[in-house]
């Protein structure tokens, strides 16, 4: 298995596809300690990406109003 990357995910979607095949390996068993915690210190940064991306989609739901959706502003 290829170390994992260290840049964040293009998108939410590339983020869910390198997840996938994280997991796939660790549940496989065969990398070393290293690479294991490594994969799993990487899946964790690409669940913490994946919920912030799920949050702002969620915030921009909720601005939906009569039927329209406006513009979400952020709140700084």
């Amino acid at each position: 298995m290829p170390k994992p990357a260290t840049s964040p995910p293009k998108n939410f979607e590339s983020a869910l596809a390198e997840l996938e095949q994280l997991v796939a390996g660790l549940e496989a068993g065969n990398l070393p300690l290293a690479d294991s915690l490594a994969a799993y210190q990487r899946g964790a940064q690409l669940i913490g990406y994946a919920q912030a991306e799920l949050s702002k989609v969620e915030q921009q739901v909720k601005v939906l109003e009569n039927g329209e959706l406006k513009p979400f502003q952020a709140e700084i």
